[in-house]
């Protein structure tokens, strides 16, 4: 290539990036925290109230913010922060003589608006906001900056403000178990099982519930891998618990509540809630599933650390809610909070879906902003994850693997089988997970599971988004040349991705033809994140493209009918739909 072609191919490339990781910087990255200095001003203030918060059980609470300056700048901002205290005392090393000073604060904020969004700051000094918090185990406060996010300088603290009871147990997340009648209910709270022991409440309507200890776990600052994570961005995840409901019959509905028993015999309770329990391997019975990839989290509060960030996180969760009654089972398949080392932002993402996930299983993939980082055992070498290396999204929530370190495993729903890969980590032939994968294709009985389905973050097989365009692979590199083999010796019908921000689905496709036998491939990237381009002109196998926020919805209620339907977040109307049909002596 002449150097004309191969400046031309630079800049393509470059553009491609930018159309990949455009806007993708996380927003709480953007303050400067190691340049941060504090200079308290006398005649600034700022008040928080109410004081107590969710004094009638409440996990959330709107909170007013009255704040005062003498001199008003465009670039003044109102940071939250939890803990309350977020001085150079609380910095790791603090209490260490004769080093040199380190910096003044050296916590992230939680979220945070501009003072201007006050009407008449500029000219007053004088504002008002208004902020929705979540119980996250710490007491609050909030910090006036001066000086913008490049050079911020604390002029003023407000009083603290806490739940009323900041250790509850909150934000239930069912999965489906290593087998089909379990359930998994995974929470978290501030109780260490040394201070209280944390159970959940079962049974079905009109027998006598049961009681079921749940295990518990951490992690620390230690096990995480880079920045921010294990520093500006670190925050104590508190504890998160898992309980084991084992034994459920087929398509009952249960009920549920998780708590944790007191050393003096008090049990602090959660919420009632209820599920439905999996149907059995080969039960023939209305079987709905929803799937997308690249959701990320939203404030409802007018916070601003993820505008153009995550604008449809919001849209997508709601739309999935409204259509909760007609959904059995979701999966978020990768790129889940978008919390990019800021840990403060996991808790937040799981009380955005809590209406989701404490009544259906919601079953998680792993993408590149949950495991990538340097030297850290990912597959690809990038820094998407902060420094978290996977570790705050396999403690915050269960999935059935056989090791939590690797994020593939099979999940079995009545007809259904999925297949659950880990694009983050190697799936080439030879590999531990390539056996994986073809395990589990092999073994399903097609008799009682028709419908097979494979799913992974990254596009393993096909997309026309314009960065794959230019590798001449329309795919993650080296995606379909092992497993193309896999899923069409194995018949696998559907695959499903995320990490390309759009909605596009394949014809019945198989060495770039479409043919009768071949796997229909569907990107369902777009639940949330910022959008991504396609090439100008679609290949012949690219049936369907959508550059819009949107996901998936499977709805089978035997064996010879597969129906597929992608939905916009915007109104959740169906704007794509497909059939599979097949006969019933090739199932």
């Amino acid at each position: 290539m002449r150097g004309g072609g191969l400046l031309f191919l630079a800049l393509a490339l470059a553009l491609a990036a930018c159309g990949v990781a455009g806007h993708g910087v996380h927003p709480l990255s953007r303050i400067a925290v190691h340049r941060a200095r504090v200079a308290l001003d006398a005649s600034a203030a700022v008040r928080a109230s109410p004081k107590l918060l969710g004094s009638r059980g409440e996990d959330t609470h709107w909170v007013t913010v009255d704040f005062a300056v003498p001199h008003a700048s465009d670039d003044d901002w109102i940071g939250v922060f939890s803990p309350s205290e977020f001085n150079a005392s609380t910095c790791p090393d603090s209490k260490r003589s004769g080093q040199i000073p380190g910096p003044e604060i050296c916590s992230a904020p939680i979220k945070y608006q501009l003072a201007n969004y006050s009407s008449g700051y500029a000219q007053s000094g004088k504002g008002t906001l208004k902020f929705q918090l979540i119980n996250q185990r710490q007491d609050f406060s909030f910090g006036l900056f001066s000086g913008g996010f490049s050079n911020p300088t604390l002029v003023a603290v407000s009083n603290k403000i806490a739940f009323a009871n900041p250790k509850a147990p909150v934000y239930p997340r069912l999965a489906l178990g290593k087998t089909w009648n379990e359930m998994t209910v995974t929470w978290t709270s501030g109780y260490d099982s040394s201070e209280a022991s944390p159970i959940v409440e079962w049974g079905m309507e009109g027998s006598p519930p049961a009681r079921t200890t749940a295990d518990t776990a951490t992690f620390g600052r230690e096990r995480l891998c880079g920045e921010p994570a294990n520093t500006v961005g670190w925050r104590d995840p508190g504890f998160i618990h898992t309980a084991f409901l084992k034994n459920l019959r087929p398509d009952k509905a249960y009920h549920y509540k998780i708590g944790h028993t007191l050393h003096n015999g008090k049990v602090t309770w959660g919420k009632p809630k209820s599920f439905k329990a999996a149907p059995y391997p080969g039960q023939r019975s209305l079987q709905r599933v929803v799937i997308f990839g690249d959701l990320g989290k939203a404030e409802r509060d007018g916070s601003n650390e993820y505008q153009n960030f995550q604008p449809a996180s919001r849209n997508t969760t709601d739309a999935v809610i409204r259509d909760l009654d007609n959904t059995d089972v979701v999966f978020h398949i990768g790129d889940i909070s978008y919390a990019n080392g800021y840990l403060s932002q996991w808790d937040q993402f799981t009380q955005q879906v809590e209406p989701i996930t404490s009544r259906v299983p919601y079953m998680l993939a792993s993408g590149n902003h949950e495991r990538d980082f340097p030297n850290s055992g990912s597959f690809y070498n990038g820094t998407d994850s902060g420094g978290e290396c996977g570790v705050p999204a396999a403690t915050m929530y269960y999935v059935p693997t056989e090791n939590r370190a690797n994020y593939w495993y099979v999940a079995d729903y009545g007809m259904f089988r999925f297949c659950v890969a880990d694009s983050e980590h190697d799936w080439r032939e030879g590999t531990e997970q390539y056996s994986f994968i073809e395990h589990c294709l092999a073994t399903v009985d097609r008799a009682k599971q028709p419908w097979l389905i494979f799913t992974a973050h990254r596009v393993l097989g096909y997309s026309s988004g314009f960065y794959y365009s230019f590798n001449g692979a329309f795919g993650e590199p080296m995606g379909r040349q092992s497993l193309e083999p896999l899923w069409q010796r194995y018949q696998v019908d559907m695959a499903f991705y995320g990490h390309y921000h759009q909605y596009e689905r394949t014809c019945p496709v198989h060495q770039e033809k479409c043919v009768q036998e071949g796997t229909v491939h569907v990107v369902v990237g777009g639940a949330g994140a910022y959008m991504s381009n396609f090439t100008t002109v679609a290949p012949p196998w690219s049936v369907y493209r959508d550059m819009d926020y949107g996901f998936g919805k499977l709805t089978a209620s035997n064996e010879t009918t597969l129906q597929f339907e992608y939905r916009r977040s915007s109104d959740g109307q169906v704007y794509d739909s497909f059939t599979v049909h097949k006969d019933k002596q090739n199932v």
